[in-house]
């Protein structure tokens, strides 16, 4: 009957069969709908099941049938059994191939930079004041066309000067208007990459950010800030499916699932959210999480009211996670007059109160024997290692944070930001050693209450229309917060001096805007990572995160004035952007490829029987086997050459398609969870060879350096997520592999050998010979490119 020509609703017959029918309805109902079934197999065969049970066998009329009837009856069963079976066994092949595709880590297809001016060495600005796609920007964002100079200050020209550079360090040169040499030359100076990083954000589905971001931030999370779309209203979803509020459930689940791997020991939790789904969020929370404890608060964000049926809703909601063996306590920034004296030492029983947990806030301070003054302290001693406990060379005492059971417990602040209580003599000594830090009225908190009623979390004061003034236009975002409720939030957490705030709905960019000015407010180091796969990406929240950058206040698009020193100086020296490869770019990716041999058994008559391998072959595993090497499955063969791998990638807001280069080695970076320290710029070499007596080929001479040689080498270097010490190396390969390993080898001699024992493990694209070139005493190992992200970006270990 399936085999049958397909008759349509005129009446007329399709030239496709019934069974394509359904299949083309099928396709056509769930395309790009992304709710992907986890076990479509045993689902489908539960309901077969159920369905012969009721709706065949019909068990009560068995026991007055006849034999015949009965033989009947199981003969249809065995029937629907074996024609259902196959159907379900080609679903099943569609779904886990979907399955595949979804959970495979994405390729980061486009990388750039937003670097601070006053980040960047002064023999870059002669190339960067020539760019004329920059300064329009400038123009454009910063109105810098409108500065006046004076006797001290450079103003503007259409010819910008080095000086003028100086004068503005905050003005945000963004490496996409520049080539490729300037950007790599730029990188390899900075050093030190991921240090400097203050923000990192990835334009793309929150999902595949979260699934690219696992190796690299495992347990570095402390703090998740989330605005979700409440699903009503603007906000509602629109799923291919009736189940409104379950579909809404699944997505917040799934990213939610994620987080775990993500937090450290003790990590906070803030989600936004409105009554339409607060009970079913909560529900949500308690039923997964149960070792998180939930509180809630509520936040009068629009008294003017907005529109209801009945009512005329002020408030919205933010839930606040924590685990429930955290000893946290959350503070307000009420103040009261007068000092306290606060115990320096930390308290409570979480990771994060011991040496193990904050090595960096565990180090001596030094007390005068006499006066009993804090005179200063030392840097931190080296994790898990042993520390002097006697006086110091001058006499000076040492008083580390310990408890007392013994135990290495940590003082409140980091060494870096306790440098500056001591120059401010905030810190003082007991006879008993006792440290305590002063507390001026200004600096004091008060107990964090579960309603903000003040004026601050004003949604329309302080989110729609500060926005309005930092973008210059009228609604360019619909609904964003007030800066001031994530600020407080944050504030609120006494996260440590560098933490790193996670947003996964970013929106406008609200949480990016509030840790910068909360860094500004205080000195510390705070780092963001956001998240937004919408248009207003590149419209909204990439220019309102360079405007604040440069000053913190705006009117109509315009600076009111310029950054102070001290803002310059704490506000964000780099920032990093990510662009992913989306779901629909792996499907429009996909190649079916059969080769002629596999054609030929195919077609061969012992694979045409029923149930034979042409049937198995079609029901299970054509999809993978035709589709392997496809681009957006990773075609290890274009590894060849890393900066020419393709994809076919749709153009953001349109349908249209353009082919990109992917950044194989940030993409590298990620699946292997690397903490940069430093980029090499690219280095090209021209080679001779000759073979000697026993014919085995050598170079003749040394590598020489030129710009457009054959032989192409760029390293990467950094730590890996277990603290192992990695150089990633990727070359160009020419196809003859004698003469690519014979220079891989001598560059690798000349360049990195030397240092062989400051790395633990060494990444190289293509075959090699390197292990031949350790020497006694070496420990690094050689492990190949090619293997390793194939491993990584599909072995995710989810279901």
């Amino acid at each position: 009957e399936l085999g049958k020509p397909h008759a349509m609703a005129s009446g007329e017959q399709a030239n496709y069969c019934r069974l394509e029918a359904h299949l083309r309805r099928y396709t056509a109902r769930n395309t790009f709908d992304f709710f992907i079934h986890k076990d479509l197999g045993n689902f489908l065969r539960r309901e077969l099941d159920f369905y012969i049970k009721n709706e065949v066998m019909h068990l009560d009329d068995v026991e007055n049938e006849s034999i015949l009837r009965v033989e009947r009856y199981l003969s249809k069963i065995k029937v629907i059994r074996i024609i259902a079976g196959k159907i379900i066994d080609f679903l099943v092949q569609i779904e886990e191939f979907q399955k595949k595709l979804w959970l495979k880590k994405k390729f980061v297809i486009e990388t750039h930079y937003c670097i601070a001016v006053g980040c960047i060495p002064e023999e870059f600005y002669p190339e960067i004041v020539a760019n004329e796609a920059q300064r329009d920007e400038w123009v454009t964002l910063y109105s810098v066309d409108q500065i006046n100079g004076d006797l001290v200050t450079p103003g503007y020209s259409s010819e910008l000067s080095p000086e003028f550079l100086d004068a503005y360090p905050t003005l945000v040169v963004d490496t996409r208007y520049f080539d490729d040499d300037f950007t790599d030359r730029i990188l390899e100076s900075i050093g030190s990459m991921d240090e400097q990083v203050d923000g990192v954000l990835f334009h793309g589905d929150n999902f595949q950010s979260l699934m690219v971001m696992q190796n690299r931030y495992r347990s570095h999370i402390d703090c998740v800030y989330i605005d979700p779309p409440y699903n009503t209203g603007d906000s509602e979803i629109v799923y291919k499916n009736s189940y409104l509020r379950s579909s809404w459930l699944t997505l917040i689940a799934s990213r939610l699932a994620l987080l775990p791997e993500l937090f450290t020991s003790d990590p906070v939790l803030f989600i936004a959210i409105d009554d339409f789904e607060m009970v079913n969020l909560a529900m949500l929370i308690d039923s997964e999480y149960p070792s998180l404890r939930r509180e809630m608060i509520i936040i009068n964000h629009h008294p003017q009211g907005g529109k209801a049926k009945t009512l005329a809703h002020t408030h919205e909601y933010m839930l606040v996670c924590v685990p429930r063996s955290s000893d946290r306590t959350f503070v307000g920034r009420i103040s009261k007059k007068g000092i306290e004296r606060r115990p320096f030492k930390r308290s409570g029983t979480a990771e994060s109160n011991f040496r193990y947990g904050r090595p960096n806030s565990f180090f001596a301070v030094l007390i005068d024997p006499v006066s009993q003054k804090v005179v200063k302290i030392e840097p931190p001693p080296p994790k898990d290692s042993t520390y002097p406990t006697g006086s110091t060379p001058e006499g000076l005492i040492r008083v580390y944070p310990i408890g007392s059971n013994g135990s290495e417990r940590v003082w409140r602040r980091a060494y870096e930001s306790c440098l500056e209580l001591v120059a401010k003599e905030r810190l003082i000594c007991t006879k008993n050693r006792t440290i305590y830090q002063l507390i001026e009225a200004g600096e004091r908190k008060a107990a964090l209450f579960s309603n903000w009623v003040d004026s601050r979390y004003n949604a329309g004061t302080f989110g729609a229309n500060l926005l309005q003034k930092i973008i210059g236009e009228q609604n360019p975002f619909n609904y964003p917060k007030s800066v001031h409720t994530v600020e407080d939030a944050i504030f609120a957490a006494g996260l440590d001096d560098h933490a790193t705030i996670l947003d996964y709905f970013a929106g406008s960019g609200t949480t990016g805007h509030a840790v910068i000015n909360l860094n500004r407010e205080d000195g510390r180091r705070r780092k963001f990572i956001l998240v937004e796969m919408g248009d207003y990406f590149d419209t909204v929240l990439l220019p309102r995160l360079k405007k604040v950058t440069f000053t913190p206040e705006w009117k109509n698009g315009k600076p009111l004035r310029h950054a102070k020193p001290e803002e310059a100086a704490r506000s964000p020296r780099i920032v990093k952007v990510l662009r992913l490869e989306s779901f629909e770019d792996v499907l429009n990716n996909l190649e079916i490829h059969v080769s002629k041999t596999q054609q030929t058994f195919l077609d061969s008559p012992e694979a045409q029987s029923t149930n034979g391998f042409r049937e198995q072959y079609i029901l299970r595993y054509m999809l993978d086997v035709e589709t392997r090497g496809s681009q957006s499955l990773l075609n290890t063969q274009a590894f060849v050459d890393p900066t020419a791998y393709k994809l076919k990638v749709k153009r953001p807001g349109s349908d249209e398609s353009r082919e990109v280069n992917v950044d194989l080695i940030e993409t590298f970076n990620w699946l292997i969870g690397l903490n940069i320290g430093r980029i090499s710029a690219p280095q090209s070499f021209v080679a001779s060879f000759k073979r000697d007596e026993e014919k085995r080929l050598c170079l003749e001479g040394r590598l020489k350096q030129e710009t457009s040689g054959t032989y192409w080498f760029r390293t990467v270097l950094g730590t890996m997520p277990d603290g192992r010490r990695a150089i990633v190396i990727w070359r160009k390969l020419t196809g003859d592999p004698e003469k690519d390993n014979l220079v891989l080898d001598e560059w690798f001699t000349m360049c990195h050998l030397e240092n062989g024992s400051q790395f633990d493990v060494v990444w190289v694209n293509g075959g090699n010979n390197l292990e031949n070139l350790k020497r006694p005493g070496d420990l690094w190992r050689v492990r190949l490119i090619d293997e390793d992200f194939h491993r990584l970006m599909f072995d995710t270990g989810r279901q």
